[in-house]
């Protein structure tokens, strides 16, 4: 697929004798925002772990921006911003310390380039008059939305995002949705997203990789799989009952 961001063909991880991925195969296009889908247990977050480099593949191939993640993975990862489980900071620092000490982390930036990083991307997600406050006094919602700012450090052209709405009240889910849609429309970023919340993927995503037991069992467009106006809840729980 000429345009594909993202191209994962026979994908397999194993672990001590256990396979927690199965030869999978998928396309994420570019500029598109892709939901993760998958009970408990499915390998989603094995998968968002591979794809970021975290850990490495038994078998197979990920493709990010024409980078093998193998082969070149430095070059790959330089374009994939990430929240691999809940983002971690020092609760001392404030929100603008804490990222300009993690800007420190994209030596391909300058010391000035890190400095004004940290201003532009406190500003994209709407921190930047909580800057100097110390993390502590950040609600969950605004933690997240640092998070998401630590990812964008690097100015990367993929966010991969595991759970990010996890535990936040409707408004900070709202807040995190409008950011992701801005972060895609006007940025361009191409997103790749695990939620258990259908709700919100159906708002959001064009594209849909579904997972269970380390298998891939669908993947395409968001309309391909909630058919006949159904739920996109319906359609998933038919789809991993079968």
């Amino acid at each position: 697929m000429n345009d594909a961001c993202i191209s994962i063909k026979n994908l397999t991880k194993r672990v001590r004798g256990r396979q927690l991925l199965d030869d999978i195969s998928f396309n994420v296009k570019k500029g598109t925002i892709c939901g993760l889908l998958g009970p408990n247990g499915a390998g989603k977050t094995t998968l968002i772990r591979l794809l970021t480099g975290l850990v490495m593949p038994s078998k197979g191939e990920i493709v990010v921006n024409g980078r093998d993640i193998v082969i070149q993975r430095k070059q790959a990862v330089q374009h994939i911003g990430a929240i691999v489980e809940a983002p971690i900071f020092f609760s001392f620092m404030t929100g603008r310390e804490n990222l300009r000490n993690l800007a420190r982390l994209h030596p391909q930036l300058s010391k000035q380039e890190q400095k004004k990083r940290v201003e532009e991307v406190l500003a994209i997600v709407s921190l930047q008059e909580r800057g100097d406050d110390k993390v502590k006094t950040y609600s969950l919602g605004m933690k997240q939305r640092l998070g998401i700012a630590q990812a964008l450090l690097g100015k990367p052209s993929v966010l991969i995002l595991d759970e990010p709405v996890n535990g936040l009240d409707p408004m900070g889910i709202r807040d995190i949705r409008e950011l992701l849609l801005e972060l895609n429309h006007v940025y361009g970023l191409t997103i790749l997203i695990s939620s258990h919340l259908l709700d919100e993927l159906q708002k959001i995503c064009q594209q849909l990789v579904v997972l269970r037991h380390g298998e891939l069992i669908w993947s395409g467009e968001k309309e391909e799989l909630a058919l006949n106006h159904e739920s996109l809840e319906d359609a998933f729980i038919k789809l991993v009952s079968q």
